[in-house]
Protein backbone atom coordinates (compact mmCIF):
# COMPACT_ATOMS: atom_id res chain seq x y z
CA UNK A 1 0.00 0.00 0.00
CA UNK A 2 1.42 3.40 -0.95
CA UNK A 3 1.80 6.09 1.66
CA UNK A 4 -0.94 8.15 -0.01
CA UNK A 5 -3.40 5.27 0.35
CA UNK A 6 -2.74 5.38 4.10
CA UNK A 7 -3.71 9.06 4.46
CA UNK A 8 -7.28 9.63 5.59
CA UNK A 9 -9.42 12.40 6.97
CA UNK A 10 -11.85 11.98 9.89
CA UNK A 11 -14.67 11.17 7.47
CA UNK A 12 -12.93 8.67 5.19
CA UNK A 13 -11.21 6.79 8.01
CA UNK A 14 -14.60 5.60 9.29
CA UNK A 15 -15.18 3.40 6.22
CA UNK A 16 -11.74 1.83 6.63
CA UNK A 17 -12.32 1.26 10.34
CA UNK A 18 -15.66 -0.45 9.62
CA UNK A 19 -13.95 -2.72 7.10
CA UNK A 20 -11.14 -3.61 9.51
CA UNK A 21 -13.55 -4.25 12.38
CA UNK A 22 -15.74 -6.46 10.14
CA UNK A 23 -12.78 -8.82 9.77
CA UNK A 24 -11.99 -8.70 13.50
CA UNK A 25 -8.87 -6.57 13.31
CA UNK A 26 -7.79 -5.03 16.62
CA UNK A 27 -7.55 -1.24 16.16
CA UNK A 28 -4.87 0.77 17.99
CA UNK A 29 -5.01 4.56 18.01
CA UNK A 30 -2.43 7.11 19.04
CA UNK A 31 -1.85 10.74 18.21
CA UNK A 32 0.72 13.49 18.26
CA UNK A 33 2.38 16.37 16.45
CA UNK A 34 5.28 14.31 15.03
CA UNK A 35 6.97 17.52 13.92
CA UNK A 36 10.53 16.26 13.39
CA UNK A 37 10.45 12.49 13.22
CA UNK A 38 13.17 10.87 15.36
CA UNK A 39 14.17 7.53 16.83
CA UNK A 40 11.86 8.00 19.81
CA UNK A 41 8.84 8.45 17.54
CA UNK A 42 9.71 5.42 15.42
CA UNK A 43 10.27 3.22 18.47
CA UNK A 44 7.00 4.41 20.00
CA UNK A 45 5.00 3.72 16.84
CA UNK A 46 6.58 0.26 16.41
CA UNK A 47 5.59 -0.63 19.98
CA UNK A 48 2.08 0.77 19.48
CA UNK A 49 1.61 -1.35 16.35
CA UNK A 50 2.51 -4.50 18.32
CA UNK A 51 -0.51 -3.88 20.57
CA UNK A 52 -2.95 -4.78 17.78
CA UNK A 53 -3.46 -5.38 14.07
CA UNK A 54 -4.10 -1.87 12.72
CA UNK A 55 -2.34 1.29 13.88
CA UNK A 56 -4.12 4.58 13.23
CA UNK A 57 -2.14 7.74 14.00
CA UNK A 58 -3.90 11.06 14.50
CA UNK A 59 -1.74 14.03 13.48
CA UNK A 60 -2.38 17.52 14.88
CA UNK A 61 -2.97 20.13 12.18
CA UNK A 62 -0.63 23.12 11.94
CA UNK A 63 -2.84 25.46 13.98
CA UNK A 64 -3.10 23.05 16.90
CA UNK A 65 0.67 22.38 16.87
CA UNK A 66 1.31 26.14 17.10
CA UNK A 67 -1.15 26.42 19.97
CA UNK A 68 0.44 23.50 21.82
CA UNK A 69 4.14 24.03 21.07
CA UNK A 70 4.55 27.76 20.40
CA UNK A 71 4.86 30.22 17.54
CA UNK A 72 7.96 28.58 15.98
CA UNK A 73 6.17 25.29 15.51
CA UNK A 74 5.41 23.28 13.53
CA UNK A 75 8.72 23.10 11.73
CA UNK A 76 7.23 20.83 9.04
CA UNK A 77 3.78 21.55 7.65
CA UNK A 78 0.87 19.20 8.21
CA UNK A 79 0.99 17.60 4.75
CA UNK A 80 4.68 16.78 5.23
CA UNK A 81 4.16 15.37 8.71
CA UNK A 82 1.21 13.31 7.49
CA UNK A 83 3.21 11.84 4.58
CA UNK A 84 6.21 10.96 6.76
CA UNK A 85 4.06 9.15 9.33
CA UNK A 86 2.05 7.36 6.62
CA UNK A 87 5.29 6.14 5.02
CA UNK A 88 6.26 4.17 8.13
CA UNK A 89 5.70 0.41 7.91
CA UNK A 90 4.11 0.29 11.37
CA UNK A 91 1.39 2.79 10.41
CA UNK A 92 -1.76 1.63 8.65
CA UNK A 93 -3.57 4.96 8.61
CA UNK A 94 -2.60 8.57 9.26
CA UNK A 95 -5.39 11.06 9.93
CA UNK A 96 -5.08 14.83 10.25
CA UNK A 97 -7.29 16.38 12.91
CA UNK A 98 -8.00 19.93 13.99
CA UNK A 99 -8.51 21.19 17.50
CA UNK A 100 -6.43 20.82 20.61
CA UNK A 101 -7.36 17.17 21.20
CA UNK A 102 -8.24 14.08 19.18
CA UNK A 103 -11.42 13.50 21.21
CA UNK A 104 -13.76 13.63 18.18
CA UNK A 105 -11.48 11.35 16.16
CA UNK A 106 -11.32 8.81 18.99
CA UNK A 107 -15.11 8.81 19.16
CA UNK A 108 -15.33 8.18 15.40
CA UNK A 109 -12.74 5.38 15.40
CA UNK A 110 -13.66 3.74 18.72
CA UNK A 111 -10.31 1.97 18.96
CA UNK A 112 -9.80 -1.26 20.87
CA UNK A 113 -6.62 0.23 22.31
CA UNK A 114 -5.74 3.87 22.90
CA UNK A 115 -2.07 4.51 23.56
CA UNK A 116 0.07 7.49 24.49
CA UNK A 117 3.63 8.09 25.57
CA UNK A 118 4.69 7.20 29.08
CA UNK A 119 4.77 10.85 30.14
CA UNK A 120 0.96 10.93 30.09
CA UNK A 121 -0.78 9.89 33.33
CA UNK A 122 -3.92 7.86 32.65
CA UNK A 123 -6.24 10.56 34.01
CA UNK A 124 -4.83 13.09 31.49
CA UNK A 125 -5.17 10.93 28.37
CA UNK A 126 -7.90 12.41 26.21
CA UNK A 127 -10.47 9.76 25.33
CA UNK A 128 -9.37 7.27 27.98
CA UNK A 129 -12.71 7.22 29.82
CA UNK A 130 -14.59 6.89 26.52
CA UNK A 131 -12.45 3.96 25.32
CA UNK A 132 -12.73 2.22 28.68
CA UNK A 133 -16.53 2.74 28.68
CA UNK A 134 -16.97 0.14 25.92
CA UNK A 135 -14.29 -2.25 27.17
CA UNK A 136 -11.30 -0.82 25.30
CA UNK A 137 -7.85 -0.58 26.85
CA UNK A 138 -5.60 2.41 27.48
CA UNK A 139 -1.86 1.76 27.34
CA UNK A 140 1.15 4.00 27.92
CA UNK A 141 4.46 3.29 26.20
CA UNK A 142 7.72 4.43 27.81
CA UNK A 143 9.86 6.89 25.85
CA UNK A 144 13.45 6.38 24.88
CA UNK A 145 15.33 8.96 26.94
CA UNK A 146 17.11 11.79 25.15
CA UNK A 147 14.92 12.00 22.05
CA UNK A 148 12.53 14.89 21.54
CA UNK A 149 11.62 17.33 18.80
CA UNK A 150 12.18 20.20 21.23
CA UNK A 151 15.78 19.04 21.82
CA UNK A 152 16.38 18.78 18.06
CA UNK A 153 14.89 22.25 17.50
CA UNK A 154 17.10 23.75 20.22
CA UNK A 155 20.19 22.09 18.77
CA UNK A 156 19.40 23.44 15.28
CA UNK A 157 18.92 26.93 16.69
CA UNK A 158 22.21 26.69 18.60
CA UNK A 159 20.48 26.81 21.97
CA UNK A 160 21.94 23.57 23.26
Amino acid sequence: MSLYEKIFNPFTVLAAVKKWKSINKKIVFTNGCFDLLHKGHVDYLEKAKKLGDILIVGINNDASVSNLKGKNRPIQDESGRLAVIAALAAVDAAVLFSGETPRDLIQIIQPDILCKGGDWPLDKIIGAEFVQSYGGKVVTIPFIEGYSTTNIEQKIRGQQ
